[in-house]
């Protein structure tokens, strides 16, 4: 009887033996070619460095979620439209230009709920600080080698370094298919202006001086506030506008616009162009007298440091609520 099951233990052993090599060769079989196959299939950029599975990379190489896109979305008005402006560390300063723009948002006529859809790009730490604390929609416009949190005086070269980083971001908002209404923030809102902007228009801007025609090249354009379509058109326009800056390295956006503003590209292109109407956009370089029944925006331009920017926005803030004091509408 030991013999026999001595002679029984050895072939089931030998048995188990050959399942498991029957099993190793099966797994050779299919893992192998599975292998190089991945090797042929899949480009060496799309697996991990360590060559491990798709899976691992996938989950190891998942880009955070993109800051802008977020903001955009949560600012959007329902159509891919927000409103956009800049803010540097001085114009955050308790009674400066930022509390001044955001009281016209108040009290202005039917323009509070458009707060909710307005996007601040922020330039420096205290500036962004200051959003956050307000619960906005800040974005923190990091740029290298450029210092554009404090008050910059017209044409410097600082100030130069914020009107081109400024246009270069608005080229990256139309990438992501959003339309925009940029302001400057020394500009106040006393209607909601988009009932006045033209139905066809890939670029409409606002003007130092209008003369009447809103299609006229001759107007004197004024980008601290314009309003932008989202297309092929305006992006390759705002490419060109930018590598304009090259051409003239002494010159601010909006100079570099009026200078291009004829050129053929643009015409090729079929970018439609059209001029603000200063009866709703109003700045103080114009001439024409602001209509108090129609402004919609009130623009502290031509005038030229901090403190005469101020002088003449609390002036402006002035004028309205004696306005609406007298119950018009």
């Amino acid at each position: 009887m030991a013999l026999s099951d001595s002679a029984t233990n050895s072939r089931e052993m030998r048995s188990r033996a050959v399942r498991r090599l029957a099993m190793i060769l099966v797994l050779v079989a299919v893992v192998v070619p599975g292998a190089l196959l991945y090797g042929i299939l899949i480009p060496s950029y799309l697996r991990g460095r360590d060559s491990s599975p798709i899976l691992d990379v996938a989950v190891e190489t998942v880009e955070p979620a993109d800051q802008l896109e977020m903001i955009l979305r949560a600012a959007d008005m329902g159509n891919k439209t927000v409103i956009m402006t800049t803010l540097n560390d001085a114009w955050t300063e308790p009674g400066s230009v930022l509390d001044l723009f955001l009281e016209s948002f108040r009290i202005g006529n039917g323009t509070s709920q458009l707060l909710n859809h307005l996007v601040f790009i922020t330039m420096g730490q205290k500036a962004h600080e200051r959003c956050t604390s307000m619960r906005g929609h800040c974005f923190d416009l990091n740029t290298k080698g450029a210092n554009l949190s404090e008050q910059k005086d017209y044409n410097t070269p600082g100030y130069l370094d914020i009107t081109w980083q400024r246009l270069d971001f608005q080229r990256q908002v139309l990438e992501k298919g959003y339309d925009f209404i940029f302001t400057d923030t020394d500009i106040l809102w006393f209607r909601n202006p988009l009932p006045h902007f033209y139905s066809q228009g890939d670029f409409q801007v606002s003007c130092d001086r209008f003369f009447g025609n809103a299609t006229d090249l001759e107007n004197w354009p004024s980008n601290g506030f314009n309003y932008v379509r989202s297309n092929n058109r305006t992006i390759s326009f705002f490419k060109y506008w930018y590598s304009a800056r090259t051409k003239y390295p002494q010159d601010h956006d909006q100079a570099v616009f009026n200078y291009i503003k004829h050129d053929a590209y643009l015409r090729e292109l079929g970018l439609t162009i059209r001029f603000l109407d200063s009866k709703y956009f109003h700045g103080l370089c114009e001439i024409r007298s602001r209509d108090w029944d129609a402004v919609c925006t009130m623009h502290a331009n031509c005038r030229i440091g901090l403190s005469s920017k101020l002088s003449e926005l609390r002036g402006m803030l002035e004028e309205w609520k004696k306005y609406i004091s007298g119950n018009h509408s």
